[in-house]
């Protein structure tokens, strides 16, 4: 199944891909970050968006 690149929301909305811009846009918009903050936090904690989450204090 190749991307459909209408959908701008991730694929796996339980994992951030930061190799894919449309990607970074979504999670950095959705957790308020930027880019330098959002890619730290998955370096720290790996790609699971509960985990990057947790780690930026934006559980609710």
């Amino acid at each position: 199944m190749s991307d459909n690149l209408q959908d701008r929301g991730p694929a796996d909305r339980a994992r951030i891909n930061v190799n894919e811009d449309y990607e970074l846009r979504y999670w950095t918009k959705k957790f308020g970050v930027s880019f330098d903050v959002l890619k730290k936090a998955v370096k720290d904690v790996g790609p699971s968006a509960k985990a990057v989450e947790e780690k930026l204090g934006k559980s609710k």
